[in-house]
């Protein structure tokens, strides 16, 4: 195997590393959520994505990218929770064309509610992962990467 190979194989296995870490915290945050606020692991990030817009919308667009989803699997998520009601859609006064969404105040407290599960799980599930010697590492790194993006801002 060439440097060239062996570089390419570190990143694999960094992106593997990633995945399982992602995995296994999702898994533990998708349990929780549902068992305590009947809420997917998705349906939380939604909620919380317009909860951080203080008392503000957002366009689909920025919904499909928080979500890390499709327009077409944004449109169906957002459906689901306006069922529910807790967002709603605000049509653009300047740009007929453009949609907001935003949250009810059911969909408000029901973010409140369940962040503290979330946030309980979170911590438990990084703190089994910091306890894996493969995860350790990139479980140590988290608090790095966040404090960098703050320093740029």
């Amino acid at each position: 195997m060439g440097i060239r190979d062996d570089a390419v194989e570190v990143r694999a296995q960094g992106w593997r590393t990633l995945a399982a870490l992602h995995g296994m915290i999702e898994t533990e945050l998708e349990r929780s959520l549902q068992a305590e606020a009947q809420l997917s692991v998705v349906e939380f990030t939604v909620l919380d994505a317009l909860g951080r817009q203080d008392g503000w919308h957002m366009r689909m667009q920025q919904l499909a990218r928080a979500t890390a989803l499709s327009a077409s699997a944004t449109t169906r998520l957002v459906n689901r929770l306006e069922d529910r009601s807790l967002l709603t859609r605000v049509l653009c006064a300047d740009d007929r064309r453009g949609i907001y969404t935003e949250l009810t105040p059911a969909g408000l407290k029901l973010l409140d509610d369940a962040r503290p599960f979330h946030d309980q799980t979170l911590e438990r599930a990084l703190a089994e992962a910091q306890d894996i010697p493969e995860l350790a590492p990139l479980v140590a790194a988290l608090p790095r990467l966040h404090s960098g993006a703050s320093a740029e801002s």
